[in-house]
């Protein structure tokens, strides 16, 4: 995201969210098929549809805070020398990691599945 609001400043916000979005997503499912390819020497078709069903709500709703409360604190601006752009930063992860714990503790307890 940081990229696009830096390097492409007229594209909307919208635009740069959806595009940040799906490039979080990617690399994730991409990273857990490779990991369970590798761990569990499941196929690769397999793996990703694992990797799909364990956590893709899950990190929809990690990826959308992030970006939502990056652009509420800091309106889209990337100020790499201002502490208030690291404050927002680290406070976009932080957000995304609390959003999807009431799924993913749902989904561990009520459906016996981890989304991890």
């Amino acid at each position: 995201m940081w990229y696009l609001q830096l390097q492409h400043p007229t594209l909307s916000q919208a635009t740069v969210t959806a595009i940040s979005m799906a490039a979080g997503i990617t690399t994730s499912l991409a990273l857990e098929t490779v990991l369970l390819k590798r761990s569990m020497n499941v196929p690769y078709p397999a793996a990703f549809k694992t990797a799909m069903g364990m956590s893709f709500v899950s990190m929809l709703a990690m990826e959308l805070t992030e970006n939502v409360v990056d652009w509420h604190l800091m309106g889209g601006q990337v100020i790499l020398n201002d502490p208030k752009f690291w404050m927002a930063a680290a406070t976009s992860a932080v957000a995304g990691y609390i959003v999807p714990l009431p799924y993913n503790y749902w989904r561990l307890k009520a459906l016996g599945k981890s989304c991890h």
